[in-house]
């Protein structure tokens, strides 16, 4: 199957995004934002909306650089902090892990980038207290479906622009959005570690996985469909264990229910319901 069936209108999907940013912002009684940017595509296309939906001056972006980040990532994060003209904070985190893992050597990278994940937002949600600014996230699709990130790290926000984009959309969207070409065609890394690849943590591309993710989804095509149309069995087995075992990192935690009427089972009303006055 041609990877163009991924192709979006992407002039439309801005307007729907920048509407999306400026409605769930005002209606929960917040004029601003603070996000987490990391240098990589996502935060920057994330920081691009929000700068064209709110004005900058309502946007803040947060640097938090571990002291083994790439110098490039915090290149690229304030290249786009001068683009857009949103206002910007830099916090070094690396005394703040480096005093947890204090005492534990056998510490791996898993460990350390939670750590890192988890720290960053700790920071974000302090900031959006202090200056009471909703927390954008910056999860793609892509990364929300294998879930590869960090529960309460950096999958957490109040909102997700782009978290029914696949990455390969988000470079789609991050081309017509006219990003520095040199934020857009790097390789996608998560930065939490010297080299750190995120194609190479995962073990496969980008660019394959959204088409077999695609099709699961979008197509809703079973597993024999999807291997006639030329997917790889091992890789299909291998991705759909992936989006089934990480299915709780996209949930609520689950409540045990006692009662007549239990959050999040039969006690679910919308989001916008009417303030009671």
């Amino acid at each position: 199957m041609n990877p163009q069936c991924l192709h979006l209108n992407y002039v439309l999907v801005e307007d729907i995004l920048l509407a999306f940013i400026r409605n769930e912002i005002s209606k929960v009684g917040f004029q601003s934002a603070v996000l987490g940017l990391s240098g990589g595509i996502d935060s920057a296309v994330v920081c691009e909306l929000a700068a064209r939906a709110l004005g900058p001056e309502n946007v803040l972006t947060v640097l938090m650089p571990y002291r083994t980040s790439s110098p490039e990532s915090v290149r690229h994060a304030r290249m786009m902090v001068e683009k857009t003209g949103v206002l910007s904070e830099e916090v070094e985190i690396s005394g703040v892990v480096d005093a947890f893992f204090e005492g534990m050597p056998e510490a791996g990278r898993l460990r350390m980038g939670n750590v890192m994940a988890r720290t960053r937002m700790l920071y974000l949600y302090d900031i959006s207290a202090r200056d009471s600014r909703l927390v954008i996230g910056t999860s793609n699709k892509t990364e929300l479906l294998l879930g590869y990130g960090t529960l309460f790290g950096d999958m957490a926000s109040a909102v997700n622009p782009i978290g029914d984009l696949y990455k390969t959309q988000i470079w789609g969207l991050a081309r017509h959005l006219q990003l520095p070409e040199e934020i857009v065609s790097k390789t996608p890394s998560a930065d939490l570690w010297e080299g750190q690849s995120d194609e190479e943590d995962l073990g496969f591309g980008y660019e394959e996985v959204d088409l077999l993710l695609y099709l699961m989804l979008e197509r809703r095509m079973g597993r024999d469909a999807i291997i006639q149309e030329g997917i790889d069995e091992v890789f299909y087995d291998k991705v759909r264990k992936m989006v089934v075992r990480n299915q709780y990192k996209r949930m609520m935690p689950v409540i045990a229910k006692v009662s007549a009427r239990t959050p999040g089972i039969d006690f679910r009303y919308a989001r916008d319901w009417q303030e009671v006055k």
